[in-house]
Formats: C-alpha cells, sequence, structure tokens
C-alpha cells in the first residue's frame, strides 16, 4: 500500500514531497536499491553518534557499510491506498520501531515497448525545466516522504514489518563538506550535523554514488557519454551492468538535485539500457498518481518504478515492488509487497542550515 497525501497537490521541480531511525544490529538482509545518500548520510552519523545498525552488501560506487532504518513515527497522511498487511510476528525488539504494517500494492502491467517514447517526452520536459538560481553561500534542501517494509527477526521468529510515512529534512552545501539532517525517530528534534570524515577519517571525496551539487556539474551531458562513464564507473557492482547503470541513475535522480540539462541527459541515458518498461497506475509515498519508467532487477525479483506526472511528466519519486517469486528471509516478502517508496517533496536552495524554502527555521 501507498500512504494518501496530506498535501494532494503535484509539485513542481522546486516543490517535489512534504514534511525519515535506527536499529540494533540485526540479521543481514537486502535493502531496496535508490537508497546511497540516504545510507552515505546515516554512516557519517554512525560515526558521529556511535549510532547502532546492521550490515548489509554493497550496491554502488558508495558501497554502504551499514543500515539505519527510519523509525515507526505516526503517519502523516492515511493509508488508505491499497490493502493493509500486518504478518504475525513476535514482540518487537525494543530497539526496532519498525512495527507498522507490510506495505502492499496492486502489481502494474509492465509494456516493455513504452519507454523509449515516454522518456523521450520526460527529458524533453526536463530540459524546459526552469534552471535553479544559487546564491554564494546557499544549501541544497530535499524534503522527502518515505515508508518501507522489511523482515525482522525476534527471537528466532521472522515476521515482515513496514517502517510507516515519514518524512526526512536534509541540507548540504554544494560541495557536499558540510550538511545537516532532521528525521524523526533517527535524530531527534534538533537533527544532527553530516560534517565530518569517513571510516577511514577521509574527506569523502563526491562520486557517482554519493554526489555533491558541485559534482554534478561535472558530468557529461552528452547521454551515450554520460551513460559510458556509469558503466565503466559501476562494473562489476550490483546485479548486472545494466540493473546497475540503471539503478545508479535512478539515485541520482533522487537524492541530489541535477540541473535540467543533466536531468534530461539522464533520462535519455537510461533510454539506452536494456530491459527499461513503463508501468501505468502507479502511487507515490505521498498518494500521487502517476506513471512508472522501470526495470525489473531478475536476481531479487524486484521491479525499481521511478513514477512521474502523468500530465506534467515531473518526477515524483521512486519505490521498489515485489514482483515475481517471494524475497526476504523465509520467503516473506510475497509479490505485490512495496519494499521501499520515496517521493521528492521539495528541492530548493535555502540560506542556511535548518532554514525551509519558507525562510522560518526547521
Amino acid at each position: 500500500m501507498n500512504p494518501e497525501p496530506t498535501d494532494p497537490r503535484t509539485a513542481n521541480r522546486h516543490q517535489t514531497g512534504v514534511p525519515s531511525a535506527i536499529l540494533p544490529a540485526i540479521e543481514e538482509r537486502d535493502l531496496p536499491p535508490g537508497r546511497h545518500q540516504f545510507h552515505k548520510e546515516h554512516l557519517m552519523n554512525r560515526i558521529h553518534d556511535d549510532r547502532r545498525a546492521a550490515a548489509r552488501a554493497p550496491r554502488n560506487p558508495f558501497l554502504r557499510k551499514a543500515v539505519l532504518l527510519p523509525a515507526a513515527t505516526a503517519l502523516a497522511g492515511a493509508l488508505a491506498v491499497g490493502v493493509l498487511v500486518l504478518a504475525p510476528g513476535g514482540v518487537p525488539d525494543a530497539g526496532d520501531r519498525a512495527t507498522g504494517p507490510a506495505l502492499t500494492t496492486a502489481i502494474g502491467v509492465a509494456d516493455p515497448h513504452g519507454a523509449p517514447r515516454l522518456l523521450d517526452r520526460i527529458s524533453l520536459a526536463a530540459a524546459g525545466a526552469e534552471t535553479p538560481r544559487r546564491r554564494a553561500g546557499q544549501y541544497v534542501y530535499i524534503e522527502t516522504r518515505s515508508a518501507s517494509t522489511h523482515v525482522r527477526t525476534v527471537d528466532g521468529v521472522s515476521s515482515l514489518v513496514g517502517v510507516p510515512l515519514h518524512t526526512r529534512q536534509s541540507w548540504r552545501s554544494p560541495d557536499g563538506l558540510k550538511g545537516w539532517l532532521i528525521e524523526p525517530g533517527t535524530t531527534g528534534p534538533e537533527g544532527i550535523t553530516l560534517e565530518g570524515t569517513d571510516e577511514k577519517g577521509d574527506v569523502p571525496e563526491p562520486h557517482l554514488g554519493a554526489p555533491s551539487h558541485d559534482y554534478l556539474a561535472t558530468l557529461p551531458t552528452d547521454p551515450g557519454a554520460l551513460l559510458r562513464k556509469i558503466y565503466e564507473e559501476t562494473e562489476g557492482q550490483g546485479n548486472g551492468k545494466d540493473q546497475q547503470a540503471f539503478t545508479t541513475i535512478g539515485d541520482l535522480l533522487t537524492e541530489s538535485w541535477p540541473t535540467p540539462e543533466l536531468t534530461a541527459a539522464l533520462y535519455r541515458a537510461a533510454a539506452k539500457i536494456p530491459g527499461v518498461v513503463t508501468v501505468d497506475g502507479v502511487t507515490d509515498a505521498a498518494g500521487r498518481k502517476g506513471v512508472a519508467v522501470a526495470r525489473l532487477d531478475e536476481s531479487s525479483g524486484q521491479r525499481t518504478e521511478w513514477i512521474f506526472d502523468d500530465k506534467t511528466l515531473t518526477f515524483l519519486g521512486e519505490r521498489t515492488v515485489q514482483v515475481v517469486g517471494n524475497g526476504g528471509e523465509g520467503g516473506l516478502i510475497k509479490p505485490g509487497t512495496v519494499v521501499f517508496t520515496h517521493a521528492i517533496m521539495v528541492r530548493a536552495f535555502v540560506d542556511d542550515m535548518k532554514v525551509t524554502p519558507s525562510g522560518t527555521a526547521s
């Protein structure tokens, strides 16, 4: 299922989710695609705050060392889209706040022939979007809504649980060296700094898996050259080169704020990846309806869907759905389970950390 929005408007490029937690070490499991910058920030949190984390396998140029899942905060809207499924399980671990129901949805039918034409239209719309203007000293502000489903094991009993819809706010300097994160259940009301060094004590260098805003400006905008770079720099990662390329592009679209020119190039590059399809009638984490460009990861049976407003072709967000076979420990993740859903609500330049586009302090 997907949550209904409290604000049903379809956001434009600058206003795209609305106003994301930690587990103790738990069993190793797969996480959904698309969360590299998210997990990079949480890894930094662990370094500075000795946060508890769960190990997982790497996936993109940023090889995620830890997984910190959002807390089960109160839903911002009614959970009315789809079907609620609460799998039976034991008493929740005191450190695991993911106690909500599993998220489910109807599996949309994939069109294997529609992607090139749709991505061409989407790229034209993206190229024509207003170019955001940034003043010196401003920060990139991104506000999202997300929810997820995973397998949790307590006293040897595994069950399927959901992390309900929650809001996450992040601020990043264009060079990526300074930042702030506020995420209920993870950081506390005041949030935490994202400034610091990596696990080796070095200042992190931006790259495809964890780009800064300035780094994005160095990427080629020729779709062929851009796709070659992605293939070369992600070689040997993920579940096959084509799936990894699709995942990397999705991360760049979801976790950062590319210029209109680069955004258009990313869509045209995606159109060149084999296996990319379209799916109608999808819903993002904020309850907004749209059409998706998607690709099935055949190794996991999960399909990652980039969701667009079907009228304006604005990028709304991303979700990952189990569509083939059963996944997770014990095969508890059944077809129709939404493994992860992430809606972009606001992307803007702001004058300082903890300041929102409205000019108010968060």
